[in-house]
C-alpha cells in the first residue's frame, strides 16, 4: 500500500490501546504523518517499548480506561501538555472466549464491558468535553463486525461493540453542533496477537476465511488508513457512521 497523507501534522491525538497491535500500528501512521501522538495503556513496560519504536513523535501515559480517575486524570495531562486534544481513537479492546449467554459468570460479562464499552464511553466523554469547548475535534472508535453478527465464543464481545456503535451515533448526534465528528471502523478478522486464537487454528481460520468473499483476513495496515480517513479533514462531512472493513463478509 503506498503512502497516503491525511493532513494531520501537528494535530494532538490520542490513541487507547496504542503500545500493540492496531493501536501501535495507528500510531506508527500518525507518527509518521508528524502528529504529536499520546499512547495510552495499562502496562508501563509495554508503553515503555513503543515509545521506543515510535521515537520522539510519541509519548505515552498509563491509564485503565475502565478508571474513571485514571481516564480523567490522563485527559487532564494531555490537556496540560498541548492544550488542546484534536482527535481520540478509542482503540483499546479485549476478548475472552465466552461460552453461551445462560452458561456466562457475571464477573466475565462485567470484565468484557469494562473494557470495550464502559472505557469507550468515559473516554469519549473525557475528550468530547475538551473538543466541545475547542469547538472542534473528531472522535474515532474502533468496533466490530462481531457487534453486528452474532458468532460463536463472542458473544459478549458483539454486545460491548454494538454498544460501541450506538454510543458512536449518540455522541454524533449531540455533538455536530459543535463541529465535533464521531465515527467508528468495524474490522472484521484482522491478523493481530489480539485475535491469534482464531487465526492461529489452521481448521478455525479457513472456517473464518469461507465466509468472506475477498478469501482472506486482514492486516492490521487495512484499518489504520479508515481509521485515519475518518479522522481527517477528508471525512469532514462525516459523522455517526461506521466503516465496515470486513473483506465483503457482511455483503453476503
Amino acid at each position: 500500500m503506498g503512502t497516503i497523507s491525511y493532513g494531520l501534522e501537528g494535530k494532538v491525538v490520542v490513541v487507547t490501546g496504542g503500545s500493540r497491535g492496531i493501536g501501535l500500528e495507528i500510531a506508527k501512521e500518525l507518527v509518521r504523518e508528524k502528529a504529536k501522538v499520546v499512547i495510552c495503556g495499562r502496562k508501563k513496560d509495554n508503553l515503555d517499548a513503543a515509545c521506543t519504536m515510535l521515537g520522539s513523535g510519541a509519548v505515552s501515559c498509563q491509564a485503565h480506561i475502565a478508571r474513571e480517575d485514571e481516564v480523567e486524570n490522563m485527559f487532564k495531562a494531555v490537556l496540560d501538555a498541548h492544550s488542546r486534544i484534536d482527535v481520540l481513537i478509542n482503540n483499546v479492546g479485549m476478548n475472552l472466549m465466552t461460552p453461551s449467554i445462560p452458561d456466562t459468570d457475571f464477573t466475565l460479562w462485567q470484565k468484557i464491558l469494562e473494557t470495550n464499552l464502559n472505557g469507550t464511553y468515559l473516554c469519549s466523554r473525557a475528550a468530547s468535553r475538551i473538543m466541545r469547548q475547542q469547538k472542534a475535534g473528531a472522535i474515532v472508535n474502533v468496533s466490530s463486525v462481531a457487534g453486528r453478527k452474532a458468532s460463536p465464543a463472542m458473544g459478549i464481545y458483539g454486545i460491548a461493540k454494538a454498544g460501541v456503535e450506538m454510543l458512536t451515533k449518540v455522541m454524533a448526534s449531540e455533538l455536530a453542533q459543535y463541529n465535533v465528528r464521531v465515527n467508528a471502523v468495524a474490522p472484521g478478522m484482522v491478523r493481530t496477537d489480539f485475535s491469534k486464537p482464531f487465526w492461529s487454528n489452521p481448521d478455525l481460520l479457513a472456517h473464518i476465511v469461507k465466509a468472506v468473499p475477498m478469501g482472506r483476513i486482514a492486516e492490521p495496515i487495512e484499518v489504520v488508513h479508515p481509521v485515519l480517513f475518518l479522522a481527517s479533514d477528508a471525512s469532514s462531512f462525516m459523522t455517526g457512521q461506521t466503516i465496515l472493513v470486513d473483506g465483503g463478509a457482511t455483503a453476503i
